[in-house]
């Protein structure tokens, strides 16, 4: 098994235990290890520079601020999700098949995409989606913004070749100054209303 296949293998097994898991350091740690693959992807595709750049930014630097904001607004550990995990999971595997079985149907120019990255690429921007809609606090959720962020980024991985990388770049600053902004008003949102279960702002009346 060549280093590419092995870290898709690891990233498409990243995003099931993402799914799975209940604890939002638990949640944070799989997004740094996440963050982690897609850096030693990238050095092996040759992309050394924004293999580094990624590193820092997804593999530490946004971990970090997400583990500093949940510890600063004293968030539970764990908060019961509008998807129950096993369902999670379950949607999550039906989404990798279907991403398996896009990427032998789509008419791809030979040789554009390696094997497998394709599917990577979609089954982790849908895991992020699921982990989105599915999460009730707003922290995962943000978590899951990351993930859709990183599938998006993978999809755009061949594009590197032909000379993308500012857009990429472009990308992660979007994203860090989103995930600071969504940082900012998770704060926020805990010191007015002790908490930051999405689901009970349905019971805020005019």
């Amino acid at each position: 098994m060549s280093i590419l296949l092995l870290l898709l293998f690891l990233l498409l097994l990243n995003n099931l235990l993402l799914l799975g898991t209940d604890r939002l350091a638990g949640m944070n740690k799989l997004v740094a290890v996440q963050g982690c693959l897609l850096a030693a992807l990238l050095i092996s595709l040759d992309h050394l520079l924004i293999g580094a750049a990624i590193l820092l930014i997804k593999g530490v630097g946004l971990p970090l601020l997400l583990r500093r904001t949940h510890l600063r607004i004293g968030a539970p550990s764990s908060v019961p999700p509008h998807l129950p995990y096993a369902a999670a999971v379950l949607a999550g595997m039906i989404g990798l098949v279907f991403a398996l079985w896009l990427e032998k149907q789509l008419p791809l120019p030979q040789g554009f995409f390696p094997p497998f990255l394709l599917a990577t690429a979609l089954s982790t921007l849908f895991s992020g989606l699921l982990l989105v809609i599915g999460r009730a606090s707003a922290l995962s959720q943000v978590m899951g913004y990351l993930v859709t962020e990183n599938g998006i980024f993978l999809l755009g991985t061949p594009l590197m070749s032909a000379g993308a990388v500012w857009f990429e770049l472009t990308l992660l600053l979007d994203l860090f100054v989103a995930v600071f902004v969504m940082g900012i008003a998770i704060n926020h949102i805990s010191s007015k209303f002790e908490t930051i279960d999405v689901g009970r702002f349905r019971s805020l009346r005019d």
